[in-house]
């Protein structure tokens, strides 16, 4: 769901920045030493779900795992995905760097949401794998709506894009609800402690 370069207007790359720096710097804050390999791992993952990928217009559609980034990480998947966005300009020039905070701020933060209402879900005693698949789904579609909102407000001409790219993320929010479902079933068996840090926001 990158955006690409030389597409947005000067307004919107101001507020996606800005929103990807107050982001970031949230989510290093709460980045105790002992979840840096976490953090590492699921910004590797970010890095590889997205190398598949299918042009739309100025943006594109591909597995996301933004929900799932944002149920283990919570804000700090605000730099995880800053890093594996900027691996993805660096080496595969996919997106580009003056749109790097419109794209951090749009997957990350619907992600961001997405993982809160997956962690409420599972805290209330809920199954792990219908807050993953909780996750899963709200993460790609806020992540679409948002993609959306950045296209509709940098001019007219891209308001059919944008609705084109919430219609084409359809599959994907049914495949990133299974993939979410299978992932914390997973998790919750190897480890079950992560029920516990379902039950705080970090």
């Amino acid at each position: 769901m990158h955006i690409s370069e030389g597409v947005l207007s000067v307004h919107t790359l101001a507020i996606g920045a800005a929103c990807a720096v107050i982001g970031v710097a949230a989510g290093l804050k709460k980045m105790e030493i002992d979840k840096v390999p976490r953090v590492g791992i699921v910004s590797a993952a970010l890095f590889v779900s997205s190398l598949v990928h299918i042009n739309v217009g100025p943006t594109s559609v591909h597995l996301v795992l933004n929900g799932i980034g944002g149920l283990l990480l919570g804000l700090k998947l605000f730099p995880a995905y800053l890093v594996a966005l900027f691996l993805q300009v660096l080496l595969f020039q996919f997106g580009g760097l003056a749109v790097l905070g419109v794209n951090t701020s749009t997957m990350a933060l619907s992600g961001i949401i997405g993982g809160y209402l997956g962690r409420c879900i599972i805290s209330s005693g809920k199954p792990p794998w219908l807050g993953g698949a909780i996750a899963g789904g709200v993460g790609v579609v806020l992540a679409g709506v948002f993609t959306a909102l950045a296209l509709a407000f940098s001019g007219d001409v891209f308001v059919v894009t944008a609705k084109l790219v919430l219609f084409a993320h359809i599959p994907v929010v049914i495949i990133e609800s299974i993939i979410g479902a299978f992932v914390m079933t997973f998790i919750f068996k190897a480890m079950p402690s992560f029920v516990g840090e379902c039950k705080k926001w970090e």
